[in-house]
């Protein structure tokens, strides 16, 4: 008879220990069926075993139980926990895609009553450079900001200067940005080639690569800036305007008709189109090597042959993109200025290249006068 109940009091303990490990490892519903069915274990091995147990067992057992219960308890209300989080994280992480395919490149291609493309930039112009035929065109001559489009003007005197690109130049207190408070990661005491600072500037449009090379030059930043307005004037650029080597002063100003010559005029230069149009490049960076990537996403897609590129913003110019491909075995220049979304310069650049794909026979267009002038 005793061997019976001892038996059976370690089959409860037993049932009730497994039941803990269970409530520990199963989801919030499994836990608490676990813990009736270690209370009910318990309650049932209490009798036969309470001619055998000795004083102070029972209470033991019950105390046990008790923290057992309290444990799956504890365990239940982890897993509710993770389950809410889990379902937070799954709710929000749709919505997120959602958002960020939103915000992403929409080049859905749609046309006005005139079959001209819609586009989202507020001033284009787009042209053959070798045959000077106007594509398409919006607000041509409306003088706006041209913000880091400046830095194809600065790689042209700096190439002009003839001084050697292999010279060293450091970063100092000059080049920090002391109007819009921009960072950069070519810290102070940094020492680059005149040739590096010119890619840095040209590809991932550091403004302190921009102005080192201005302030390097002979008679410094005043000369620099006088010499850009020069080759501005020799160019035909009426609508133009520079007051510094970085495009952050908003007073940097030209209209897309000239910015077209501009970019045309910069596709003469062999390492403005190889610097431009490079996707990337690791850079040592006071002994850490640092990738640098081409702020126009387009260069690195194998759908486009871009051989001169240059972004730019400061919230004066809104969003702006020049470059200069080829389409139908033709050179196509491509200014688009004051863009508003993220990728907005980007979707138009899409949609103009389409829209000239099938549109191939169609060699002059005038885009509807949407947003006036």
């Amino acid at each position: 008879m005793t061997h019976k109940i001892l038996v059976a009091a370690l089959a409860a303990l037993f049932a009730l220990h497994s039941g803990v490990a269970s409530a520990a490892t199963s989801t919030s519903r499994t836990s608490a069926k676990a813990s009736v069915a270690a209370e009910s274990a318990s309650a049932k091995a209490a009798p036969k075993k309470k001619a055998a147990a000795k004083p102070g067992t029972r209470a033991k057992r019950v105390s046990k139980a008790l923290s057992a219960k309290k444990a799956v308890k504890a365990s239940a209300r982890r897993v509710a926990v993770r389950s809410k989080q889990a379902a937070a994280v799954a709710a929000v992480a749709p919505a997120a895609a959602l958002a960020s395919a939103a915000d992403e490149v929409d080049e859905a291609l749609a046309l006005d009553a005139k079959g001209m493309p819609v586009l989202g930039s507020n001033a284009f112009y787009v042209m053959n450079p070798h045959t000077g035929e106007v594509l398409l065109e919006r607000n041509a001559t409306s003088v706006l900001p041209i913000a880091s489009i400046t830095k194809l003007m600065t790689a042209m005197v700096v190439l002009e200067s003839a001084q050697p690109l292999s010279e060293p130049l450091v970063i100092n207190e000059g080049d920090i940005d002391r109007l819009k408070g921009t960072g950069s990661r070519l810290a102070l005491g940094t020492t680059l080639t005149r040739e590096d600072m010119l890619q840095l500037a040209l590809m991932s449009s550091e403004n302190r690569a921009a102005s080192a090379l201005a302030r390097n030059y002979p008679g410094g930043e005043a000369a620099f800036v006088e010499a850009m307005n020069v080759k501005a004037r020799l160019l035909g650029l009426w609508d133009t305007r520079f007051h510094d080597s970085t495009g952050l002063n908003p007073a940097n100003v030209s209209s897309p008709r000239d910015l077209a010559k501009l970019v045309a005029a910069s596709a003469s230069f062999p390492l403005i189109r190889e610097f431009s149009t490079a996707p990337e490049r690791h850079v040592d960076i006071n002994g850490r090597l640092l990738r640098f990537g081409n702020t126009n996403g387009l260069v690195r897609s194998p759908e486009w042959a871009i051989s001169v590129s240059k972004t730019g913003y400061i919230s004066e110019a809104g969003r702006c993109l020049v470059m200069q491909t080829w389409l139908q075995q033709q050179p196509v220049v491509m200014v688009l200025m004051d863009s508003q979304g993220r990728y907005t310069r980007t979707a138009d650049a899409k949609r103009v290249r389409k829209w000239l794909e099938q549109t191939a026979t169609q060699r002059v267009a005038t885009a509807p006068q949407r947003f006036g002038g």
